[in-house]
């Protein structure tokens, strides 16, 4: 299994998470409104919001110091999986914060058990749009191109749950 393929782990988050899925990433890339209402909603600035993913030099506020990144570097390795302590306490708590976490362990156990490519390949499946092909966020609950519901496979699975999470 590789899992130093260091294009495709630009995408890869150290905790499982698909960075390329993030409304912060898609914002930088594709959709600079997204990082203004990001912006907004949190009185943060628009530059706080620019990511590039998560082991790049640009990442958001949310992960420049990630607990887990901060970790995996101090005990050189790539993923949370790799660690004697998986799962420790900080990686079972960050699950259980968001809806767009909620198949973390699972994304890391096929990380291990299929390597960063079919991982990546499973991550296209579960976030783009079925429809026009567009990677969309979890919270994507309609593609953000085209309209279609579900935006994705992910939001097929989970969208109550995101929609419930989002009225709080």
């Amino acid at each position: 299994m590789d899992i130093k393929n260091e294009d495709l782990l630009k995408s890869a988050g150290i905790c499982g998470l698909y960075c390329e899925s993030c409304t912060c990433y898609i914002g930088t890339k594709e959709d600079n409104k997204r990082l203004e209402i990001l912006s907004q909603r949190s009185g943060r600035s628009v530059e706080d919001f620019i990511c590039d993913g998560c082991r790049t030099e640009r990442a958001s506020y949310y992960c420049r110091d990630c607990y887990m990144k901060n970790c995996s570097k101090q005990k050189s390795i790539s993923f949370c999986f790799e660690c004697s302590e998986y799962p420790c306490g900080h990686i079972k708590e960050f699950k259980e914060q968001m809806p767009h976490r909620i198949e973390l362990f699972d994304s890391l156990q096929y990380l291990k058990e299929n390597g960063l490519e079919e991982w990546e390949n499973k991550m296209l499946r579960d976030y783009t749009c079925p429809d026009c092909g567009v990677t969309n966020s979890a919270y994507d609950i309609k593609c953000r191109k085209c309209g279609a519901y579900p935006g994705s496979e992910y939001v097929k699975k989970h969208g109550e749950e995101i929609i419930n999470r989002l009225k709080k």
